[in-house]
């Protein structure tokens, strides 16, 4: 008995074929939306955490509210005393996790000031600070450690024209309704940042004490 394909029996034919088709692309569709969920997730989850981290840790400047900043040394034999201003920090710092705590602070070198214009011109000249090209000191904390009650010493890198050494830093550090006292001293070699060169008539050495509050 041979079958004969009527007009209706094609057109149940398409019809079948279409739907046939129409299930294959939604499932071919729904999985590609899957697989690009999925990659998308892979891709934007370690982003968002990057994010997040940097939140977490974004540094805002603390609030001077008194800094005196002052320096030593010997000209001639005799004492030279100066101050410093432009005091700006971002302290940090928890005394029960000193690992997590840091401490970042600069002056404005224009203020440089020891009571005499003429000396004062010459400081800033390019001989010695170059404050056009330097207009600026920083200090970074590199690790802290606890002595005994609020005193501390941190190593801190001191940055002066460009160029940078490390400083150990002994200091006082007191928090009280959101203001950070810090207080400290240390000394430095003037050659170590190309400030003037070797004289048999200015001295070497400098002394800097840092006496400042800061509210959060």
């Amino acid at each position: 008995m041979r079958c004969r394909s009527t007009k209706s029996d094609f057109t149940l034919i398409l019809f079948l074929l279409f739907k046939s088709n129409v299930k294959i692309a939604l499932v071919y569709n729904h999985c590609k939306q899957n697989a690009f969920i999925s990659t998308m997730k892979k891709f934007l989850l370690p982003i968002l955490l990057i994010v997040v981290a940097s939140s977490a840790f974004t540094y805002v400047n603390s609030t001077v509210t008194r800094a005196a900043i002052t320096f030593k040394t010997r000209n001639m034999g005799v004492g030279v005393d100066g101050t410093i201003g432009g005091l700006m920090a971002d302290i940090h710092f928890n005394a029960t996790n000193l690992a997590a705590s840091s401490i970042e602070a600069s002056v404005d070198v224009n203020t440089l000031n020891t009571d005499n214009s003429s000396r004062d011109e010459h400081l800033h000249g390019e001989d010695f600070f170059d404050v056009t090209n330097y207009p600026k000191i920083f200090l970074k904390s590199v690790s802290i450690s606890h002595r005994s009650g609020n005193n501390y010493t941190g190593r801190f890198n001191l940055t002066i024209k460009a160029k940078t050494k490390q400083v150990d830093i002994p200091f006082t550090l007191t928090q009280a309704n959101g203001t950070s006292t810090f207080k400290g001293s240390f000394k430095i070699n003037r050659l170590d940042y190309g400030i003037g060169t070797s004289s048999l008539v200015l001295a070497d050495e400098v002394s800097v004490n840092i006496d400042a509050a800061a509210k959060d």
